[in-house]
């Protein structure tokens, strides 16, 4: 397939997606009954849900304060935060973009070389996984049948097969670079070490247990900023932990499926909430509040972010 194909559907494909399960999603509610829900909703819980939120993203622009510190870098907290809060704001265009989009940041008003940012960046995303699978492990004990089932029916045999495949064609890929020494190969080789160099100065930091501190408190703070947010909708005060934990974990997966989960993000907690019987219509309903809640958060922090990061790399460039 030609690559700029490639890359029109990478970008169109989420974002139809995005489109369909927002009109599958109306078409199950009316926006007169999201109004509704809205506006009986306790705007003090999401309010609190929103602090969470925004606690969770300067715990992550401190916390990846330490990986610098292996590389050689001590950049400011506030860039890595305005990083951090535009690279959400970027996902909303291409999915993934962010990350890319924030090592770029670090790289030119941070002096980190991307691929070393990028690495340090993959190396974040492995401990976030981690944690993930942490929660799922819970979620596991409480509601093993579920959860078992869920994984088998999305994980199947041939599924498992083509990962194998992918993860050889990589193994492969790596040999030819080590074997030849062309420019191409070498500069590849080049950007493969920086970004492993990256990945691995979660292994050299000297803070170590802060960094896995700030890491259970991020996600700490994203459970509770789910939790917190249901008990602004009325019929969801008395849900059970298990339907929480799974609605969190749908929801977590579900913002990789199109751009910020737009769509995707409220459907899932709705798969995820009615497994345990709990009612269709306040299960949307939270999908759409906590999603534009934090969405609108993300919009504004991130769009400032965006204008201040040049005004403040200024002041301080004028003040050196």
């Amino acid at each position: 397939m030609n690559i700029s194909i490639r890359k029109i559907l990478k970008i169109a494909l989420p974002i139809l997606l995005g489109v369909f399960l927002i009109a599958y999603s109306f078409s199950k509610m009316s926006l007169t009954t999201l109004w509704d829900y809205a506006q009986n909703a306790d705007v003090k819980w999401i309010f609190i849900g929103l602090l969470c939120g925004l606690l969770s993203h300067f715990s992550r622009a401190y916390r990846w304060l330490y990986m610098a510190e292996p590389l050689g870098f001590k950049p400011k907290l506030a860039n890595s935060f305005m990083a951090v809060y535009s690279a959400y704001l970027i996902n909303y265009t291409i999915p993934r973009a962010g990350e890319i989009a924030r090592a770029t940041i670090l790289s030119n008003y941070e002096n980190v070389p991307f691929d070393k940012g990028f690495g340090t960046i993959v190396s974040e995303r492995i401990a976030d996984m981690m944690m993930l699978f942490i929660i799922i492990g819970v979620a596991m004990v409480l509601q093993f049948e579920f959860i078992a089932n869920f994984f088998l029916d999305k994980f199947s045999l041939q599924s498992l097969a083509i990962g194998l495949i992918l993860v050889l064609a990589f193994v492969a890929f790596l040999i030819f670079i080590g074997k030849y020494k062309s420019n191409f190969t070498i500069r590849i080789k080049n950007f493969l070490k920086g970004i492993l160099e990256g990945a691995l100065s979660i292994f050299k930091m000297k803070n170590k247990w802060l960094f896995l501190a700030h890491t259970i408190f991020i996600w700490v703070m994203y459970v509770t900023m789910f939790y917190v947010t249901t008990l602004a909708i009325p019929g969801l005060e008395h849900i059970p932990f298990a339907a929480l934990l799974v609605g969190f974990i749908l929801a977590s997966f579900s913002i990789a499926a199109t751009n910020a989960g737009i769509g995707s993000f409220p459907e899932a907690v709705v798969i995820g909430f009615t497994l345990f019987n709990l009612p269709e219509d306040p299960s949307r309903a939270f999908g759409w509040i906590m999603w534009a809640s934090q969405t609108v958060m993300i919009i504004v922090i991130g769009g400032m972010s965006l204008l201040l990061l040049p005004v403040y790399n200024q002041k301080k460039h004028q003040n050196k």
